[in-house]
């Protein structure tokens, strides 16, 4: 069984501390002691273990009474052997830890003196323990004051630090979730829809079912370096290069694509979150809309970037999927909005601030 709990705050420290009930001795064995004052000195002490080695696993109020005990006993001893204000000592030493805040160990400390003051003026103990038992009591103690209020901001500090870590790395798995759902859903779409359109070729036009083929493996080879990057966190992505992308993935598809899209200054974050956006949506057209038209449109508007998407498909769910969501989670980061309209086929509208980290 041990004798302390595991704590980080005190670890050996508490056991070093036990070397200051040498002054307890200090009379007994300087007055020629018999072996009952050395056996009483004895028993007063291991009491004193007791006391000591309980507060550090007890509550309030239990722990309130054990400092009264170890208070007690060294006002209790003082007439007989100076060195019980040891007692006091470590009764003040460990009042600011057991009173949890500042404002109540003070009071403690105050009732303490109080009460060695009391003890002085009625009882008349030797005037070496109470002037040793007042000035280290108040030294010790307003000194641990300042210490154990320095140790709660620090464990405060610590935690905040943890759930700091703790949601760095939920951010990291959420992103890379929502990156490999876009990077992969995207390729995935664009692999089935080129091997059918290969496999209808095939007969007919070799040539042709040959270009889809050569273009299937291109498409693996990019999505697996993408994969990668995304994993490491590297992953960047280009809006001229995902509108290329797009238009590949449309035609495959049968879907005349119709873009219009301007010169916009944007940061690298907000370049990628676009080109993912867009990449997302329009593989949803691919897998879903079952369209034959689809528009898109890139354009500023009042400090604004916008963003359309729109097919003249069949429209889709009212429920949110994991695309949309990761889509909506993504242009919200950046501040900005999603709207969805699908009166005819579907229309989605992102747009957010373009100013970022102070830059336009």
């Amino acid at each position: 069984m041990r004798l302390l709990p595991n704590n980080r705050d005190h670890g050996w420290a508490p056991y070093a501390w036990l070397v200051f009930l040498a002054f307890f001795y200090v009379q007994p064995i300087l007055d020629h002691p018999r072996w009952q004052t050395l056996l009483l000195a004895n028993a007063t002490v291991v009491v004193f273990l007791v006391l000591y080695f309980s507060i550090f696993w007890v509550r309030p109020p239990l722990n309130y009474l054990l400092l009264m005990c170890m208070a007690a006993m060294g006002l209790g001893f003082a007439s007989v052997n100076q060195g019980s204000s040891v007692f006091i000592i470590f009764t003040a030493s460990f009042i600011p830890w057991v009173f949890g805040r500042s404002k109540p160990a003070l009071i403690a400390l105050s009732v303490l003196v109080t009460a060695i003051a009391l003890d002085a003026a009625l009882l008349h103990p030797p005037v070496g323990f109470s002037i040793t038992s007042v000035v280290v009591s108040l030294g010790v103690g307003m000194s641990n004051i300042h210490f154990a209020e320095k140790n709660r901001a620090d464990h405060k500090l610590r935690m905040a630090q943890g759930e700091v870590e703790h949601l760095a790395k939920v951010a990291e798995r959420e992103r890379i979730a929502r990156d490999l759902h876009d990077v992969l859903g995207h390729t995935l779409s664009v692999i089935i829809v080129k091997s059918t359109l290969a496999g209808k070729l095939l007969g007919k036009y070799p040539e042709k079912a040959r270009s889809e083929i050569a273009d299937i493996e291109k498409v693996s080879r990019e999505a697996m370096a993408e994969i990668r990057n995304t994993l490491r966190g590297y992953s960047t992505y280009k809006l001229s290069e995902e509108i290329q992308r797009a238009e590949s993935a449309l035609s495959s598809a049968g879907v005349t694509l119709e873009s219009e899209t301007a010169e916009i200054n944007m940061t690298p974050a907000q370049e990628s979150v676009v080109a993912l956006i867009m990449r997302e949506a329009v593989t949803n057209v691919v897998r879903h809309a079952q369209a034959s038209n689809c528009r898109l449109r890139l354009a500023t508007n009042n400090g604004d970037c916008i963003l359309e998407i729109q097919d003249d498909g069949r429209g889709g769910s009212l429920l949110e999927g994991n695309g949309l969501r990761g889509m909506r989670e993504r242009v919200e980061a950046l501040g900005g909005t999603i709207t969805r309209d699908m009166s005819a086929g579907t229309k989605l509208t992102f747009e957010f601030p373009l100013i970022a980290n102070g830059k336009h």
